[in-house]
């Protein structure tokens, strides 16, 4: 335990001086901390409660880690949320990952459902924000595996993974693109007024009825 509040110490910027009680709060070190409970107990064979533990630590963390998956010692997760790991995932030591970071399968319709479904990442890798690791993969030691990368196939060791970056596409002027015009005030346009010859006929009368 104190060798995970280390290593979040070492790799934190955030955590100097007075602010080194925050990793405390870390949801990272207390999810890694909870798995490894969990993990016990599924290895001991115990049904349930294993799992039960897991989805309690997510709901608490954000962070979710299959009881069966296998982390080695000094996983920094920073800030944590919305990282998966699956079942048969495989961590070494001294791994870092950020949030939003996915350790999954291809799904039950490519993997078959057993066997080894999960990436293997090796010592020392550092996982960026969003990256998606899918399928039965191994990652090499010292790999870094930059932001919102999609891997699916073996990364050699020492490796440097990157995303395409965004693109700045700046709309040609046009029509669409320009102010509208105020609107122009010209004088009010008068013009005669038309008349006409009243139109008469013959009134109509009958005999007055009386009242009794």
């Amino acid at each position: 335990m104190f060798e995970d509040l280390r290593a979040a110490c070492r790799r934190d910027p955030a955590l100097s001086g007075v602010a080194v009680l925050e990793v405390l709060l870390y949801p990272g070190i207390w999810a890694v901390w909870l798995h490894r409970l969990a993990h016990r107990l599924h290895r001991y064979g115990i049904p349930v409660l294993p799992r039960a533990l897991s989805q309690a630590t997510r709901l608490l963390t954000g962070i979710e880690i299959h009881p069966g998956a296998t982390i080695g010692r000094r996983l920094f997760i920073d800030h944590g949320a919305g990282v998966v790991i699956g079942q048969t995932a495989r961590i070494g030591d001294d791994v870092t990952m950020y949030h939003r970071v996915t350790l999954g399968a291809r799904g039950w319709w490519a993997d078959g459902g057993t066997g080894r479904r999960h990436p293997t990442v090796g010592d020392r890798v550092v996982l960026g924000v969003g990256a998606t690791v899918l399928g039965p993969v191994h990652i090499g030691d010292d790999a870094r595996v930059g932001a919102h990368c999609l891997v699916v196939t073996d990364v050699p060791a020492g490796s440097r993974l990157r995303a395409a970056a965004a693109t700045i596409d700046v709309p040609p002027p046009g029509p669409s693109h320009r102010a509208p015009s105020p609107l122009k005030a010209g004088p009010l346009k008068a013009g005669p007024l038309k008349s006409g010859p009243l139109k008469s006929g013959p009134l109509k009368s009958g005999p007055l009825k009386e009242r009794t």
